[in-house]
């Protein structure tokens, strides 16, 4: 396991009832409700084992960066598994194992959050060291309302649950309105910001020192993400100036890491620009990670990167996913200001670029007949001086869910939305400079509001590029139903010409539907 991150090995997830009060045999190794939640232990594994429910094949471990990436327009399917391409041309079908990985593995963060909600305020609080409680329920509301994020952003219409499930009628939960799941994402991350720290530096307890656990900074964030969703600007605003305002409480806590590749190798983890990730290792036993309950022999690997690696048999790249040409185009669209290609592009896109000293895939020499081929390299390890092995099993890149430049740039659309375009400018800058691109306000002054829409649209489709943000970039911005920009996708993107409205969101699963006669199907059924 990684030094000083989460010991995400650890579970207390399996809760099961004796039938019958006389044979109250419990064995220890599979704790339930009845005797576990009695002391702050059982409360931190309780919570550790929610953030192990995000390393799994249906969040981030495989399927739902992929689903979300082959969506937008900076990526495309190229697999001999059908539903890798299918997803990407919104045509996928409800029975599609990779969509019902997705719903059920973020469930499991919700149920094991819920568990930690209920449980850990019973237990006594002289039991605990000084913020210990606090913290941990902290964390459970930060991880639940990440959970429901993802879940409304990708399938539109969910059920919300925030008790565990205990009688036969809770197990069927009806479909919620968006209104009110998006209500309780928001009050979720405001009982997290007031309860956890701004670093776990000096606190006192089990979770001392640690890095990887969710902070003040990753839920005051992911509020903001959440009210900028909701076109609650001024809210956005009041979050957002936390960062950057002087004074903010936020404020010089987080900043640009000099190279945009130091957000996606496995050396610079947990650094000065994430406000929180998935952590992930290489390292471990045999089985593996995919979903369940882990065991001795469990690995916390990422499939990402063997899933979006160039082919080659020595490293073993699926290339399950490739980028699109017109993310290519667009970093080449703008020069640096000392004439070379925007240094996002090879730490984003692998290909043959002789005027930048690129011309290897791996550290070897160019391996394919074809100089214009373009393979993903974030999230892999191509360039970081390694030869991956031949295993689908080896991934330990932590998966970064929010970065400062995200909060810089949502400052910047946030307060293009209310009006002040002229005050965006030297957010987005502080962004660009780290590219070395001109200075905007000198080769674009005076963008109208809609001028400045489209710039930030630009900006975000370079910084974030496979990063799982496009398409609900897309969605939020409205710009599938908007003829002009619906063209614009399907000429960057082929995929876009099989979208149908309501088909840009992941189908409820079919098994779901078919168990639970009290959800109702969304548009993408």
């Amino acid at each position: 396991m990684k030094r000083s991150c989460i010991n995400m090995f650890m579970a207390a997830s399996v809760f099961l009832f004796a039938c019958d009060k006389k044979l109250d045999l419990y064995n220890p190794n599979f704790p339930v409700t009845e005797t576990f939640w009695q002391t702050p232990a059982h409360a931190d594994a309780g919570v550790v084992s929610v953030y192990n429910a995000y390393a799994l094949e249906g969040t981030y471990t495989r399927s739902f960066p992929g689903l979300s990436d082959s969506r937008g327009d900076d990526m495309q399917g190229n697999s001999p598994w059908s539903d890798l391409e299918l997803v990407g041309r919104f045509t996928i079908p409800s029975n599609s194992a990779p969509v019902e990985w997705v719903w059920r593995d973020h469930y499991l963060v919700v149920n094991r959050a819920n568990q930690v909600l209920r449980y850990v305020p019973d237990i006594a609080d002289d039991l605990f060291e000084a913020g210990h409680k606090g913290r941990v329920l902290g964390q459970a509301h930060f991880l639940r309302a990440l959970a429901y994020f993802n879940l409304i952003n990708t399938y539109q219409k969910i059920p919300l649950v925030t008790e565990p499930q205990t009688t036969a009628d809770e197990y069927y939960p009806e479909t919620a309105a968006p209104e009110a799941v998006w209500n309780q994402i928001i009050d979720d991350l405001k009982q997290a910001e007031g309860l956890l720290p701004i670093s776990y530096e000096g606190v006192t307890g089990p979770d001392a020192g640690q890095k990887g656990r969710a902070t003040k900074g990753a839920a005051a964030g992911l509020l903001a993400k959440a009210y900028l969703y909701t076109k609650n600007y001024n809210d956005a605003a009041v979050q957002l100036e936390k960062f950057v305002a002087a004074g903010g409480e936020l404020n010089g806590v987080y900043s640009l890491m000099p190279n945009y590749r130091s957000n996606f190798n496995t050396v610079n983890e947990n650094n000065a620009e994430s406000l929180f990730e998935i952590q992930f290792t290489a390292e471990g036993g045999t089985d593996g990670n995919w979903t369940g309950e882990p065991n001795a022999n469990w690995r916390q690997f990422s499939a990402v990167a063997v899933t979006y690696a160039a082919p080659g048999e020595t490293w073993g790249g699926y290339s399950d996913y490739e980028p699109t040409r017109s993310l290519y185009n667009a970093f080449k669209s703008e020069q640096t200001t000392d004439g070379r290609s925007d240094p996002r592009l090879l730490a984003t896109i692998t290909s043959y670029e002789p005027a930048d000293n690129s011309t290897t895939v791996y550290g070897l020499p160019w391996p394919y007949s074809a100089t214009n081929l373009i393979y993903v390299r974030k999230y892999t390890y191509d360039g970081l001086g390694l030869i991956q092995k031949e295993s689908f099993e080896t991934g330990g890149i932590n998966y970064r869910i929010l970065r400062y430049a995200d909060i810089l740039l949502m400052y910047a659309e946030v307060l293009n939305e209310l009006g002040r375009t002229s005050e965006a400018y030297p957010y987005i800058q502080q962004v660009r400079d780290r590219a070395r691109l001109p200075v905007l306000s000198t080769i674009k002054p005076n963008l109208s509001q809609i001028q400045m829409r489209d710039q930030i649209a630009h900006e975000r489709f370079l910084e974030f590029a496979i990063e799982g943000q496009r398409i609900h970039d897309i969605i939020r911005w409205g710009w599938l139903y908007d003829p002009a920009k619906l063209a614009q996708l399907r000429e960057r993107d082929s995929d876009f010409n099989s979208w149908r409205p309501g088909k840009e969101y992941l189908p409820i699963p079919f098994s779901e539907l078919n168990n639970n006669r009290n959800l109702s199907p969304n548009d993408a059924n």
